[in-house]
């Protein structure tokens, strides 16, 4: 089925073997099953009639959310712009996760692909989903930022009182004149602010402006080894176009779904940020096809988008902070296991992530040169090679191939 529409590692090593989940042979048989979603008697997915929805464990939706993002296997051809549009953005509250990020997706990446596209407009940084920085195509900054207006309006109700007597429509106007003229910093904004509201909190004007606006960060900042400071304008402004419409949540449902798939509804709001995205599921639900996972959760998915058998090895991959993997669902256990929720966090800190076998099993710190690499378990000879083998590849990307590096095991520290 096509789906368009939405145009910076601590703690010591474990000697304990990392948890992994195992499958039965009739689980697998279940989360293969009736792959046309269309039961005996016609039905599809659930329903009068219907057989109950086929069982998907953690291990079959790692394999199939890794497929999605590219994880399983690196695309290969595949463009930076096509591939930041697949995954509906990528993480970016710092400068390097976004170039990471794809490193770890796409076949012979080079870091100034990423720069280039940015040079040139065809993607941004952007606060969308989440009230976070994502790097978008220009496309998607354009329609997403619409869908989630709501919820970034919403988020003004936590500055009220700073914002006291502050005419928010009227701080629209003036900000966009401002950041229009020249791309302006945020202390910059928040000064030329003050003028017309000194009693305000400086902080809360800032917010009201992010909030209010579709604000983009304009290069250099982001670009790989030029990055400068934040300084912001429009995305009308700076794309050369006026913001569109949103396709509205039906469309972002089915971009969701092949990029994170098979979801929950709570697992998409968990995403975007939003709520209430029940109704556009039932809308879709003829479309789509329903499995359940061990708690029973209904779980939506694609037709066409691959499922494949949970057996299916899957390599260490090295994933930045704040990677999309593992932030965009409600329910993290197909990535991270029972035994390892909070290992990626220490207080606001939060670390790299190695995946060993598809899983959360390790972080890991980049240094220069160095890589080091902290497992949460003993590694087998074969994955400590692959390990090696994948990091040594990742300093290749960012350092270029000649460069010399190191790999390293030990503690990643904070």
């Amino acid at each position: 089925m096509p789906v368009e529409g939405l145009t910076d590692c601590g703690q010591k090593v474990s000697a304990s073997p990392v948890s992994v989940h195992s499958m039965t042979t009739t689980t697998k048989a279940k989360a293969n099953a009736d792959a046309s979603g269309v039961d005996g008697s016609g039905n599809r997915g659930r329903g009068v009639g219907a057989h109950p929805a086929p069982l998907l464990d953690p291990r079959a939706l790692n394999r199939a959310t890794l497929a999605r993002q590219l994880l399983l296997r690196r695309s290969a051809g595949r463009g930076v712009t096509d591939a930041v549009r697949h995954l509906v953005g990528l993480q970016a509250q710092n400068v390097k996760p976004p170039y990471y990020a794809l490193a770890a997706r796409l076949e012979g990446f080079r870091p100034e692909e990423l720069s280039t596209a940015m040079e040139d407009r065809a993607v941004v940084r952007i606060v969308t989903l989440r009230s976070t920085i994502h790097t978008h195509t220009a496309d998607d900054a354009l329609t997403l930022r619409p869908l989630v207006q709501g919820a970034r309006d919403r988020e003004l109700n936590n500055f009220r009182k700073g914002l006291a007597g502050v005419d928010l429509d009227r701080l629209a106007v003036i900000a966009r004149e401002l950041v229009e003229a020249e791309p302006r910093t945020m202390k910059q904004l928040r000064e030329e602010l003050l003028v017309h509201w000194p009693d305000a909190d400086p902080f809360a004007l800032s917010v009201a402006a992010r909030c209010r606006l579709p604000l983009v960060q304009v290069t250099p900042r982001g670009l790989w080894g030029r990055s400068g400071q934040v300084t912001l304008t429009t995305a009308e402004h700076w794309l050369g176009r006026p913001t569109e419409p949103s396709p509205g949540p039906d469309a972002a449902v089915l971009r969701y779904l092949a990029a994170f798939g098979p979801a929950s509804v709570k697992d998409m709001q968990t995403w975007a940020g939003l709520t209430r995205l029940r109704e556009a599921f039932e809308r879709l639900r003829p479309r789509l096809l329903t499995f359940r996972d061990e708690n029973g959760v209904e779980l939506f998915d694609l037709p066409d988008a691959p499922r494949p058998d949970a057996d299916t090895p899957a390599p260490p991959r090295f994933l930045p902070e704040f990677d999309n993997l593992l932030l965009s669902h409600a329910d993290r256990s197909r990535v991270v296991p029972a035994g390892l929720k909070g290992r990626t966090w220490a207080g606001n800190q939060a670390y790299c992530t190695l995946l060993v076998d598809g899983f959360l099993g390790g972080l890991w710190r980049q240094e220069g040169d160095v890589l080091t690499i902290e497992p949460f378990g003993r590694l087998t000879k074969v994955q400590r090679e692959e390990v090696v083998a994948e990091a040594e590849g990742l300093l290749r990307t960012l350092l270029g191939a000649s460069a010399s590096y190191d790999v390293r095991f030990g503690t990643v520290a904070a």
